[in-house]
């Protein structure tokens, strides 16, 4: 039997974590509403960005609300911790194979088929999207780029490509970005190893560093999606990489001057809020810009819905069956399967309106893992509960 003390029932304590949800709903249905009362708003919200060679490569508001989201994960952080852990084995070797070696290419399958072809009619075979100009690219109006054509939108250029591979590309962006943030929620809950979760969140954090970059590159390309490396690398050195050292030296900062306890009794807890009320701004900025998407197909939502959920729960499910050949302990099973199953959504996101644009399908796609990850998560939570005495102590 398992060594699970079922007696301890742990909960989310935070209304913003308890709710999540819920804060999302609201902010779909603000956000879309702020789309009808004040149009021009994410407009110009969007237009405060960073150009380069006329090409708006980062948006200001954007990446300080991601800023946000992305810091207070990485300051919890203990490279001493990411070290020993390289040395703990299985439950890291799978959490990485599968994050890395088989996620990637199964979400890619997935979309591929219910979104390519499945869903494709219902989407709108001939609809389109209009993304932004690959960063450092200047072609002439009614050229091709991959599977884009080169248009002039409101004086700016930009590239009109099928709809459905506008949300394609977004759920790659989900399948290529394992989670480093809610997981630690999901380990908890679970009951699993709280310690054994934060290393594995720690080692993807830094392995995303490196895979994010190329493997997003190779599949939107195999894709026949219109992204730049140099673009999606920026991506990950903004979006990652800066809020990773800023954590880092932060975290040794506060340590010194205050000490270890104040860090983790009270700097830490300060901060979940302030991700999650990031988390809620960015969306109500997407849902303003998209709205009038969603309001004309409300069934959008759905049909990109239906491959996320079967790849998180294939995910998971691979995870868990994994851990239990390899014979690990259901404390180190379950947030070694929950790691995988769900996506860094932030990462995601942030990508996604850079690469694409905030007004982009991908954009909306990334949005989309939001909306379903906390409902599909504590579905999975409750899975590993029940079966916890699968595992022997």
């Amino acid at each position: 039997m398992s060594n699970v003390n079922c007696a301890d029932e742990r909960r989310m304590t935070s209304i913003f974590e308890k709710y999540l949800t819920l804060w999302v709903a609201l902010c779909i249905i603000g956000g879309i509403a702020l789309g009808k009362i004040a149009p021009e708003l994410a407009k110009t919200l969007d237009g405060m960005s960073i150009n380069v060679s006329g090409t708006p490569v980062v948006s200001l508001p954007i990446a300080v609300c991601l800023f946000f989201m992305m810091y207070p994960i990485m300051v919890k952080i203990d490279f001493e911790k990411v070290i020993r852990a390289g040395r703990s084995g299985r439950p890291v070797f799978l959490t990485l194979f599968i994050n890395w070696c088989v996620k990637p290419f199964t979400m890619y399958i997935i979309a591929l088929v219910f979104l390519g072809f499945l869903f494709r009619g219902f989407i709108g075979a001939e609809a389109v999207d209009l993304v932004k100009m690959p960063f450092g690219l200047d072609l002439p109006v009614g050229s091709t780029h991959g599977a884009g054509t080169v248009v002039l939108a409101d004086g700016v250029k930009m590239l009109e490509i099928p709809l459905w591979r506008s949300y394609f590309a977004g759920c790659i962006l989900l399948g290529i970005a394992p989670c480093t943030a809610m997981v630690l929620v999901w380990g908890y809950l679970s009951r699993g190893n709280d310690g054994l979760t934060l290393v594995m969140v720690a080692i993807n954090s830094l392995t995303m560093l490196v895979l994010y970059g190329i493997l997003g590159g190779f599949l939107l390309g195999v894709g026949k999606l219109p992204v730049p490396w140099q673009a999606l690398l920026l991506s990950v050195g903004v979006y990652v990489a800066l809020p990773l050292v800023a954590g880092y030296f932060s975290r040794k900062l506060i340590i010194s001057a205050k000490g270890e306890e104040w860090f983790r009794e009270k700097f830490l807890h300060l901060l979940t809020p302030v991700t999650i009320g990031a988390l809620l701004l960015t969306l109500v900025l997407l849902f303003s810009f998209k709205g009038e998407v969603i309001l004309a197909n409300p069934l959008t939502i759905l049909w990109i819905s239906v491959p996320l959920f079967i790849q998180t729960v294939f995910i998971f499910a691979l995870g868990y069956i994994g851990a239990k050949m390899l014979k690990l302990k259901y404390e180190d099973a379950a947030p070694a399967a929950m790691i995988g199953a769900s996506n860094h959504f932030e990462v995601a996101i942030a990508t996604a309106v850079m690469l694409f644009g905030l007004s982009s399908g991908a954009a909306l796609a990334t949005v989309v893992g939001v909306l379903i990850e906390v409902p599909v998560m504590l579905m999975l939570v409750g899975i590993c509960k029940r079966t916890a005495s699968w595992f022997e102590a």
